[in-house]
């Protein structure tokens, strides 16, 4: 199963967990740490791996002309059920359904650890990115899908940083069940991936955490802007 089949697998799941208020870290601190990185809304916005349209909403509600694009068929019927005047399209993100710098910001939150090829869904955003524009970009921290705590709150690092490989969490939580299928890659993945589609890495932020137990001394996230060269 591809990571794509399995967040479409997983997708009544995730509605249900994204959508229950103050359930998921979204909103109570991630998102607001991610939106600086940000550029004030331009042309127009990319969504890339949208989901049930969170973010994508709130961004219009910013101002931004914002296109959504998620590969899951289920996640893009409810985004567009909750907003139908939006333009929110099912798509690879290996494959985007835009034609060269269609966009001045391309945007990608908690995504491009869970998409089957990092290079060609990073080579495809720096195509429809026009030169000079902005690629803002979060994912799981590679130092978390590396390892987990220990029951002494030690960090034990499982096998080998530097190698990819598939991993799969289950997480329960306020009645809910989400399981979250994802691709641990090495930071150094994602510089390639952004320096190899000719992207210019200008911002790395390695977000607090503050009340999360034991993640307010290791990062959880990882936020990135790259610019593509006029």
């Amino acid at each position: 199963m591809t990571l794509r089949e399995a967040w479409e697998k997983n997708a009544t799941d995730w509605i249900a967990w994204a959508r229950r208020p103050g359930h998921d870290s979204y909103e109570t601190f991630h998102r607001d740490q991610f939106l600086p990185l940000l550029p004030s809304p331009g042309r127009r916005t990319l969504d890339i791996g949208c989901g049930e349209g969170r973010l994508t909403r709130h961004l219009a509600g910013l101002g931004h002309r914002v296109i959504g694009i998620d590969g899951s068929e289920t996640l893009v019927a409810a985004a567009r059920a909750v907003a139908p005047e939006m333009d929110i399209r099912v798509a690879d993100a290996a494959h985007l359904p835009l034609p060269d710098g269609a966009v001045d910001l391309a945007v990608s939150f908690m995504v491009l650890h869970d998409v089957d090829d990092l290079d060609g869904a990073v080579a495809e955003i720096a195509r429809v990115l026009e030169p000079g524009g902005a690629a803002c970009l979060a994912m799981v921290h590679p130092l978390n899908s590396a390892g987990r705590f220990d029951d002494d709150g030690r960090f034990v690092i499982s096998g080998s940083y530097l190698d990819a490989f598939r991993y799969a969490d289950t997480v329960s939580r306020d009645g809910l069940n989400m399981t979250f299928e994802s691709q641990h890659r090495p930071i150094a993945a994602y510089f390639d991936a952004l320096s190899g589609a000719g992207l210019v890495i200008e911002s790395l932020r390695e977000p607090t955490t503050p009340n999360a137990t034991h993640w307010n001394r290791l990062p959880l996230f990882l936020h990135l802007r790259a610019r593509k060269p006029r």
